[in-house]
Parts: structure tokens; sequence; C-alpha cells
């Protein structure tokens, strides 16, 4: 076996451990169009979200003249572009608005046990972070692009309770969520 064929399985061999460890769900496939001289030339766009279910996130977009090459693309890209959302049990620390393009979500923490109230591009962000209960609401646009990744922006601007009480300078318990005082400071 030459060096090359080695490395080559060694790298498949990774990559068949990434996906063991993430959940890919691919959010929206949109067919394009790209008008030429000899006629139309289609092409695809997929939408993926990678998550571990344990706080980590990411999306990714990918566009290619074929489906899986467009979603292996969007799933790399989401692999790089991951980040840790901080989480209060099951839920969010505190409410948190974003907006991408003209879409605009808004995310509050929920009680134990309410679920994902949400619809199709906010549910597939959340739950690939973890989130088992939170409320949200799309206010903008519903294209589910912008939706996603004002979803995505949301999640990157959480702050743990503690760490922001920290740099106010005031007790953790002052800003911590009222069903999430009711259990730990009674």
């Amino acid at each position: 076996m030459s060096k090359k064929e080695r490395k080559s399985k060694e790298r498949e061999k990774e990559r068949e451990e990434r996906r063991d460890e993430f959940e890919e769900r691919v959010v929206h496939l949109a067919r394009t169009a790209k008008v030429v001289k000899g006629g139309r030339r289609f092409a695809f766009r997929a939408v993926v979200v990678v998550g571990d279910k344990q706080g980590r996130v990411g999306i990714g977009i990918g566009k290619a003249r074929e489906v899986p090459d467009a979603i292996r693309k969007a799933s790399d890209r989401a692999k790089k572009t991951m980040v840790v959302v901080p989480r209060l049990g099951n839920t969010i620390p505190h409410e948190v608005t974003a907006k991408s393009g003209s879409g605009k979500v808004m995310l509050k923490p929920a009680s134990p046990g309410t679920g994902v109230i949400a619809g199709g591009g906010v549910r597939a962000v959340v739950e690939a972070a973890g989130v088992s209960d939170i409320l949200s609401k799309s206010l903008g646009s519903d294209n589910i692009l912008n939706v996603v990744q004002a979803t995505f922006a949301a999640l990157k601007e959480l702050q743990d309770f503690r760490v922001e009480a920290g740099h106010r300078g005031v007790e953790p318990r002052q800003l911590a969520p009222y069903w999430y005082k009711e259990e730990t400071y009674g």
C-alpha cells in the first residue's frame, strides 16, 4: 500500500468518526437557475444544520450542480462554523432576538417540560444544539435561509447569567431566570 492510499484511508476514517459524533439535518434544498447563452444551467443550494445535542451547533450553506455535493459542502461548512451555546438545564439562559436579512427570530427560555415551540428552521437549529425547552417566534421574513441564520445569530448572542453577573458585579441570584431561582436558591 502506498503512502497516499494510507493517508486517504486515515482521512476517510476520521470523517466517519466525525459523522457519528454529530447529527446532520438538511433544512432546505433549493434548485437555482443561471441563464447562459445556451439556455439554463441548474444548480442546487443546501442548508444544513450540524449539532451534537450537547450545546454545540453550526450551520452551513453549500452550492453545487448535484444535490449530494451541495449537501456535503454545506455539512463541511457547518462543522467549521460550530459554536458553543450556553444552556441552563434544557433551555437557554435568557431571552434574545436576532436578525439576518429580513428574517427576525425571538427566542425565550421555557419552563421544564414545555418542549420546543418553534417552526421548521428554528426547530432544526435549537434541537441540534440540545435545547429541549424553548419558546420562539419568527417575526420577519419566512425565508428559511434567513430564519436559520437569524436563529444561529441569536444562539451566538447568548451568555451564561453567572458570567454576566460577574461582569456587572452583582449576585448571580439577581440575574437567574425566575424558574431557575425556585429550583436552585429556594
